[in-house]
């Protein structure tokens, strides 16, 4: 497999960020203007299908987005904007801050789906959603960001068994 040249990485690299900024993809102003960063120990770009494997150990940042896996594939739509990050592994993870005001949202599962621009996050597979003291556990977890709404299923495609759904509501502490 031939390897790609330090500029197709370097163009891949600026595509992204060109992408993240041109659209809402994170919450934050800043996360929008910060630098995409990378860490694994294997890359597969095909650019014209407009696709980024990455295997090993995976680790992407940018400003208060996190995500991890084993493997992560990054897909972009025909304007080269990023559109779906897909991170699988035995405890993938995404966290992000949705607004400056609210802390931040912490999801892990087998698969972890981000849909860059409705912003809206699937946790499948041993499903985990942490949102201040709030807890949520299944199958199936999807989490709008904008539009803070859980949706939790005990079951889903690809899941084996059922995973039954729990939650644990901390109530909102009144000032004297």
């Amino acid at each position: 497999m031939m390897r790609p040249s330090p500029a197709l990485l370097l163009a891949l690299a600026l595509g992204l960020a060109a992408g993240a900024t041109g659209s809402s993809v994170l919450a934050l102003e800043s996360d929008r203007s910060a630098p995409i960063q990378v860490e694994a120990d294997q890359l597969d770009l095909d650019d014209r299908a407009g696709t980024a494997v990455y295997t090993g150990d995976v680790r992407i940042v940018q400003g208060s987005m996190i995500l991890t896996g084993e493997r992560v594939e990054i897909q972009r739509n025909d304007q080269g904007q990023l559109s779906l990050a897909t991170a699988t592994g035995s405890r993938a993870y995404l966290e992000q801050k949705p607004s400056p005001e609210e802390p931040v949202v912490k999801g892990w599962g087998r698969k972890v789906i981000y849909h860059v621009a409705e912003r809206r996050m699937e946790l499948i597979d041993q499903a985990e959603l942490h949102k201040a003291n709030d807890t949520f556990d299944g199958a199936y977890l999807e989490y709008f960001l904008d539009r803070r709404v859980v949706q939790a299923r005990s079951s889903a495609q690809g899941v084996q068994g059922e995973q039954r759904i729990r939650m644990t509501l901390e109530p909102e502490s009144q000032g004297n």
